[in-house]
């Protein structure tokens, strides 16, 4: 199975490509599901693997659900030509209708974006799958649509709990589409997942930093909790995570 590791920094990137995973997912911000990375981040990036591994780059142009506005298209079609155009081998993306669906015509237009950018971007649908009805009716879209693979826990709350549906859905995409496992996942479920017929798994592989000092304040949200952790790819568990997809 093939490794994928999101990363938000350069660092993280290098580590991946130094341990031997086979893309990084770009993005800023995973405490809250992950937002577009800036531009500098990605030639950040690019610099740190060279041609050691594929970067995707999720195209999420703001925390919440996934039913976009006009302006917020507008914004996250831009995002995915200019990051494509730096140095992006795929784009992880999703957009949802009111109801839940995949919407066909907001996703097609992001992927377009990326396509008129380079023909051979790879597309990448997230986690929005695990919030429609019916994930199997949204492989037949993403099919549809011309996706290279799909990101989903099996419309659970982890990976290791939705083996059922991500076997279901495998065999639903028969081979058109790859099914990548993530949310949640554990390096004990990994072994388990390639029992499901997942094409490759997702995790953050990440550790939190804090450089906490007493008397140290806010200057974000108050919520009680460290003001100054912030999350950093960690070395052993992709490199533990590599060795357990082989």
């Amino acid at each position: 199975m093939k490794l994928e590791i999101a990363v938000v920094g350069a660092e993280g990137a290098g580590i991946a490509a130094a341990e031997g995973a086979d893309r990084v997912e770009l993005c800023t911000s995973l405490e809250i599901g992950g937002i577009t990375p800036t531009q500098g981040l990605m030639d950040a990036a690019c610099d740190a693997v060279g041609d050691r591994l594929e970067i995707h780059a999720l195209i999420r142009c703001r925390p919440g659900n996934f039913t976009y506005t006009p302006s917020e298209l507008d914004t996250m079609v831009r995002e995915a030509r200019h990051l494509v155009a730096q140095g992006a081998s795929g784009i992880v993306l999703g957009a949802l209708t009111n109801s839940g669906h995949v919407d066909a015509e907001t996703t097609r237009r992001m992927a377009e974006a990326a396509k008129e950018a380079n023909p051979l971007t790879e597309l990448t649908f997230h986690r929005a799958i695990d919030q429609t009805p019916d994930a199997l009716a949204a492989i037949d879209t993403l099919l549809e649509l011309g996706f290279d693979r799909v990101l989903s826990s099996g419309h659970a709350a982890t990976a290791g709990q939705g083996m059922g549906t991500l076997q279901r859905m495998s065999g639903r995409a028969a081979g058109g589409l790859e099914i990548m496992a993530g949310g949640g996942l554990t390096l004990e479920d990994i072994p388990f997942m390639r029992h499901c017929g997942v094409d490759a798994v997702h995790l953050s592989a990440k550790r939190i930093v804090s450089t906490l000092r007493q008397g140290t304040i806010s200057l974000g949200s108050a919520d009680g909790g460290d003001p100054t952790a912030y999350m950093a790819t960690d070395r052993a568990i992709v490199t533990a995570a590599r060795a357990a997809c082989r």
